[in-house]
């Protein structure tokens, strides 16, 4: 303890400095706007550096999972070209397959991912210079993971559905029954469908998919299927607990979604509230 007193007054001068100029810094980033920006724009981009360094060590382990998805989305694609094929009409065919609406698919690489705490977020290899911008959706061949929310040159952060903050479309996929969908901040593999009426016809095992209501998700992605339900204290509207297809917890690859003509519709909206 007492070489610890020598070192801190040998070194009152050195250490007084340090702590008056991190002071000066931080009051300079805080009082200008310009300077401030340009801090967070600095320190996500350093951020995002070491996900991506520590990400490559976590995606090299578990490249036999990553690799055992990949072909288990070829087969499916496979399956669809087979069915075509084998004298199903290519246009019933893409029917069935194909969203409303015209969107993009990016692919891109989760290098870090959160889903322990209240309000969880993921981040992508994908910023601005890959064409990403906010309010994408972010999704997997099992089902939806969240919407971009901030975006950089190279890299952008993803609101999980594991978050308190997200509230996303979704319906029955037997029926046009819809309500919100949300997280409770208990078990990242369950999240609940709240506001859908009582007169939905439920089944515990039903198919969720999202409802296409917004501009971010197209109508019939997965989300999950129903574990349980309960009514409300009013009697009028159910809380359903939703097993997710997703395993929100081992996220490797993600396609992020753009709605081609998100910007004309919004515009069109516009117009209507007038």
């Amino acid at each position: 303890m007492q070489q610890i007193f020598n070192f801190l007054i040998r070194n009152k001068n050195s250490i007084l400095f340090l702590i008056l100029f991190v002071v000066s810094v931080y009051l300079t980033i805080q009082n200008h706007a310009f300077h401030k920006s340009k801090f967070v724009s600095s320190a996500n981009f350093v951020t995002g550096g070491v996900y991506s360094w520590s990400n490559n060590i976590n995606t090299y382990l578990h490249l036999d999972e990553y690799n055992e998805r990949l072909l288990e989305e070829n087969n499916k694609l496979r399956n669809i070209i087979s069915n075509i094929h084998d004298s199903i009409s290519v246009e019933k065919q893409l029917d069935s397959t194909s969203f409303e609406g015209d969107y993009l698919f990016r692919t891109a690489r989760v290098i870090n991912n959160n889903f322990s705490k209240q309000d969880n977020y993921l981040t992508l290899n994908r910023g601005k210079k890959s064409g990403i911008q906010q309010e994408f959706g972010v999704i997997t061949s099992q089902g939806i993971v969240g919407i971009v929310d901030r975006v950089n040159d190279e890299y952008s952060r993803v609101i999980s559905i594991l978050n308190s903050r997200s509230r996303i479309n979704a319906q029955l996929n037997n029926t046009n029954h819809f309500g919100s969908l949300v997280w409770d901040g208990k078990d990242p593999n369950i999240v609940q469908l709240i506001d859908v009426p009582r007169q939905a016809p439920l089944q515990k095992g039903d198919t969720i998919i999202t409802g296409g209501r917004s501009l971010i998700y197209p109508k019939g992605l997965p989300i999950g299927s129903i574990e349980d339900f309960t009514l409300d204290q009013t009697q009028s509207y159910y809380t359903i607990n939703i097993k997710l297809f997703n395993d929100m917890t081992n996220i490797g690859y993600v396609y992020i979604i753009e709605n081609v003509n998100k910007e004309e519709v919004e515009k069109l909206q516009e117009v209507d509230e007038q």
